[in-house]
């Protein structure tokens, strides 16, 4: 019980001082000696938003794009199993070449479950703290909108999921059994409820990295699209819209330049927010994608030459869609020389490099690219495709989509399309808008449509790829289910 419990303490972003192994250590750390004051408040969503950066820095990344058609990881042991769908439960791979928790779904399932219990004891503390009423309500809010996210985040990754709302004081409290998808979404539906009811609307004085009311409603949006909600993804994403608070940025360009990140949060509305010179708030997507051994400067101060684009999603972008400037098939050398696309990678002959996270004012490996979560043009897909889904393609579905269309420098979507054509374009939209941003592999998952989509998105790394259907999930990290004896292994993985 004793080492539970200062487990469980150190996964809540807390720490104590012991002299010795066998000192007695009390859980009341939790109940009584911290959450007292303003400052335990803020320490403990400090704690809560925490995991945010553990997720997005890179295993959600590696679980989403690493999966699907758009980008592939250089064919090192672990990341090319996702690649290929040959890992196994207990993710073999990833944990001997050490990338057990930072580059795949081990990272998604602890990271998130950390963020889970640290925002349990907000929500379960916080409101007895005295301190400033409307402060401490924000707290408590987006403590729920946080935990909302978590286990969205989980449910998409591995299907049923255990529903975690009480804070662990011992190890009963710990381990809980898998919930129904009904339950899951039901909870998560509840906490953005909460939040949304708790949160300021956005102004430019809200402290960057904290969600404001119009960005959860956005959230919200989406995480009902997946649930099929169609009727109530598409209230909240019109509501979202129609509240002012947000507009797309004249350029999409603009909303990944590292010395814009102040203008595009009208736009990035809820991001992982990173900083060059903290090292817990450093992300290390931006070093994946740049040039090999650290020789683009314009990307970065260091980087590896590990996350390339495929040849055909690059080709797949119209000529006059700024977007394809986001990613790029030349660059420029430490010494001024444009290197050609035949040298970017040994890999291949045919790198495509993503330029969507670049900070060529680096320290090390510490970058200050901000991650989305949740964006006003994904808003806007999703709320035409909301609309598609329930009542065909209409002028409204149209307007939404040749919104970001029109942003991109493309013309408006073929007009006169049927139901189902004009949702496929929407997601192809989705693809070209969205890419690199942990989401492409859950819009092929939730529509099904990744056993046709992913053996088409091959190249001369990966000639061969073919998922099964029950890759539609990742697998319960196998220790997961022998720590806790109410987990049972999704289908196929037995």
């Amino acid at each position: 019980m004793k080492k539970h419990i200062l487990l469980l303490m150190a996964l809540s972003g807390l720490t104590v001082s012991c002299s010795k192994l066998d000192e007695t250590v009390y859980s009341s750390i939790f109940t009584t000696n911290f959450y007292r004051t303003a400052s335990d408040a803020e320490a403990g969503i400090a704690a809560a938003a925490g995991s945010l950066i553990n997720l997005y820095g890179f295993p959600l990344v590696a679980v989403s794009d690493f999966a699907a058609d758009q980008a592939y990881p250089r064919a090192v042991v672990g990341r090319n199993t996702i690649t290929l769908f040959s890992y196994d439960p207990y993710y073999t791979a990833q944990r001997n070449s050490g990338r057990h928790e930072t580059e795949g779904p081990q990272g998604v399932w602890r990271f998130s479950y950390k963020g889970i219990e640290n925002a349990n004891w907000v929500i379960e503390k916080v409101p007895a703290i005295p301190m400033d009423a409307q402060r401490r309500t924000e707290i408590v809010a987006e403590a729920y909108a946080l935990r909302a996210l978590y286990h969205w985040t989980l449910t998409k990754t591995f299907n049923e999921i255990p529903v975690k709302t009480r804070a662990s004081s011992n190890e009963a409290e710990a381990l809980v059994t898998k919930s129904s998808r009904t339950d899951i979404y039901k909870q998560i539906y509840s906490d953005l409820d909460q939040a949304v009811a708790g949160l300021p609307s956005y102004s430019t004085s809200l402290v960057k990295g904290r969600p404001s009311k119009e960005a959860i409603q956005g959230l919200y949006a989406k995480i009902a699209l997946y649930n099929e909600d169609w009727a109530k993804a598409s209230q909240l994403a019109q509501a979202t819209i129609s509240s002012g608070k947000y507009a797309l940025m004249p350029s999409a360009l603009d909303v990944f330049d590292v010395d814009k990140e102040d203008a595009a949060r009208v736009e990035n509305m809820w991001a992982v927010e990173a900083d060059r010179v903290t090292p817990s708030r450093w992300l290390t997507v931006m070093g994946i994608a740049g040039p090999r051994n650290s020789s683009g400067p314009d990307y970065a101060k260091v980087s590896y030459g590990s996350w390339f684009a495929y040849q055909n999603f690059f080709n797949s972008f119209s000529p006059s869609d700024k977007r394809r400037q986001l990613l790029d098939t030349t660059y420029r050398d430490v010494s001024g020389k444009i290197v050609p696309q035949k040298d970017i990678t040994p890999v291949t002959p045919k790198g495509v490099l993503i330029r969507k996270y670049r900070d060529p004012n680096s320290i090390a490996e510490a970058n200050n690219c901000n991650f989305p979560i949740i964006r006003l043009a994904d808003v806007y897909l999703v709320a035409a495709e909301a609309e598609a889904r329930q009542n065909g393609a209409t002028a409204t579905a149209y307007g939404y989509i040749n919104t970001v269309r029109k942003r991109a420098g493309l013309g408006d979507l073929t007009p006169g399309l049927g139901k189902d054509a004009f949702i496929a374009a929407v997601l192809q939209e989705r693809s070209w808008e969205l890419f690199a941003e942990a989401d492409r592999w859950f819009d092929l998952t939730r529509t099904n449509t990744f056993l046709t989509v992913i053996p088409k998105a091959v190249n001369d790394v990966y000639p061969t790829r073919t998922p099964q259907a029950k890759h539609r999930y990742y697998p319960i990290p196998l220790e997961e289910i022998q720590a806790n004896p109410k987990l049972t292994q999704n289908p196929g993985w037995e």
